[in-house]
Formats: C-alpha cells, structure tokens, sequence
C-alpha cells in the first residue's frame, strides 16, 4: 500500500460472509477497516484489529431522516446515545440521513435538517464525533430522497457551521446525479469527511467494464489533502468476489 489514502470496504457489500471471515480477508488484502458497523459487531472488529471507518445504527432509514421534524425526537435521542457508544469505542464517523422530499421543498428541508442537528452537534463536538450525511441519487436507486446534490449537502455544512458535520460523497451516486466528479471533489472537498465507490451503471465492480476512470478520481481526492477513508461500496458481480475487492483496492492505491 502507497499510504496516500485509507481503504475500507463496506459490511453490506460482502454480506454473503461471516464478519470474521471479511476481517480475515480485508486483512489478508492489506488494509484495516469496514465500512456501516454498528455497536453489537464492533467486538468482532477489535478482535481482528479492525477499524469501524463509519458507524451506524442510529438512524431510523434512510427514507425517514432529519428533513422531517416529527422524527427529530427520536433521532436527537438516538443519536447523542450512538455519540457516546462511537467515543468509547474510539471510533470518529457516524452516518445519518436526509430523508426523503415526500412533498417538501428543497429549503424547507435544509431548514429542518440543520434545525434537528444543531441539538446534537455540541454533544458531537465534546466527544469528538464527526456526523457524516450520506449523498444518495435519486434516478436510480433512491427516488425522493433530498440530499441528492453535493451543493445542497453543501448548504447544509455552512447552515450548521460545524467542523464535525460533513458530507459522504459517494462517487457512485453523485455520478448519477450530477457527474463533473473530480470538479465538485476539488470545489467542496472540504466539506466531505468520507468517499464510497461504485461501478456506474450498474454498482459493481470499478473496473474497465464502467464508465468512471477511478484513478484520476482518488488521485484528485488525494490531492485535496483529504487524510480520511475511501470504502469500497460496488456490489461484485464476478465469481471470485475477494479478487474483485483486491482489484478495486489496487485501483484506488493511488
């Protein structure tokens, strides 16, 4: 490994194998974290010396988030508990969502959004845990859903006016979305705290089969000085899966 950016790969993506056997294997490939583990599987994690790079587990959905205010009760709550459990367990990232539009407008949202956050960000700030809103297209996979554009996702940083609340941009969904991949990564790189990957169309693997050149990307990433993670989140396609991960690692070790 070139050590110019940290790898992970994501839980759900390898679902098909237990845990342990993912910890064996990513270490096996060379690299030391996964991606959306929540509290009851971070021992396995430790066991292995294994980084949890984003956390989950505090969230309702990702249709039901921080747009909708009669959900901020519930997730102020679950929240600032997940704040606490992500501190103990030396972990830094905690995932949340915008939820879908389901009528609303764009403003109306940001509003909601930054409005519910605020009250934990303090909290967040004390423990040194960074909330991480994930950028989802809405073509394809996830109609409705607001934090669709990175500009948005933007607005959203500057409105809460905290370091420990970025954006994940995910290459995939933003290609889908809004593509001008690498010009947005340098315009906003410093509101992004997380990077996923995935072969478009299709969300499999990030090879010469799809349309993203991956390593200009993760060099422009690189170039912005960013000192975080970059997870793996294509679906593989091929027989062997383990060397489609090696492969996909290879690329991004720029």
């Amino acid at each position: 490994m070139k050590n110019n950016i940290q790898h992970s790969v994501c839980r759900w993506t390898y679902g098909f194998m237990p845990l342990e056997q993912l910890c064996t294997t990513v270490k096996d490939i060379g690299i030391a974290a996964i991606d959306l583990v929540g509290p009851k599987d971070w021992p396995t994690l430790k066991k292995h010396g294994i980084y949890s790079s984003m956390c989950n587990g505090a969230e309702i959905s990702l249709t039901e988030g921080w747009n909708d205010p009669q959900y901020h009760d519930r997730l102020i709550k679950q929240y600032n508990e997940h704040i606490d459990l992500v501190a103990a367990a030396g972990y830094k990232n905690l995932i949340c969502f915008s939820g879908n539009r389901k009528g609303m407008d764009d403003e109306t949202g940001m509003n909601n959004c930054a409005t519910g956050l605020k009250k934990i960000m303090a909290h967040a700030e004390q423990k040194g845990v960074t909330l991480i809103m994930e950028l989802l297209n809405s073509k394809v996979d996830h109609a409705d859903y607001m934090c669709g554009h990175t500009a948005w996702g933007v607005s959203l940083c500057k409105k809460i006016g905290s370091e420990n609340f970025k954006l994940l941009y995910d290459i995939y969904h933003m290609q889908i979305d809004e593509g001008d991949v690498i010009r947005t990564i340098q315009q906003s790189h410093q509101y992004i705290g997380h990077y996923h990957t995935g072969g478009v169309p299709g969300r499999h693997e990030i090879d010469e089969s799809q349309e993203l050149y991956y390593p200009a990307i993760i060099k422009a990433i690189v170039q912005t000085g960013f000192k975080g993670y970059l997870a793996q989140e294509f679906i593989p396609a091929a027989d062997d899966k383990i060397a489609s991960l090696r492969k996909a690692i290879s690329i991004c070790d720029v």
